[in-house]
């Protein structure tokens, strides 16, 4: 299957089918409608978006549709992340990084734990360089 991009809130949709498994439109409604208010008629729009794009799927349980996420939360995430970094910053990493430290207020936990990524990624541990 493609690279598979998602809309904000096709985003958000799916985050919520990451975190339950299984939901129907009103939960997953319900669920967006404690960040931000949006439709029920959005909502099932931008469902039948996401099947369309292999997404997300369904089974009938009774009357009621119930929505499951067909694709990984990592896979999506490194897609957009991959997205984001070749169309803003021309696909240099260290720019990224530093956007982010400068530009975002990073806690001194947040830095902590970047600090200790990078001496590991040094040391060829964990999340080493490609």
């Amino acid at each position: 299957m493609g690279e598979t991009q998602l809309g904000r809130m096709q985003f958000r949709i799916m985050q919520v089918l990451w975190d339950r498994g299984r939901a129907s439109a009103r939960e997953i409604t319900d669920a967006l409608n404690e960040r931000e208010p949006v439709a029920h008629s959005t909502v099932q729009t931008l469902l039948r978006q996401l099947e369309a794009k292999g997404a997300a799927g369904h089974e009938a349980d009774g009357r009621t549709f119930v929505f499951f996420a067909k694709l990984k939360e990592d896979r999506v995430k490194r897609t957009a992340t991959r997205d984001l970094l070749e169309r803003v910053f021309g696909g240099n990493v260290g720019s990224l990084v530093a956007h982010l430290i400068k530009d975002e207020g990073l806690s001194r936990t947040e830095l902590d734990a970047l600090r200790k990524l990078i001496d590991e990624t040094r040391k060829g541990g964990e999340g080493g360089a490609k």
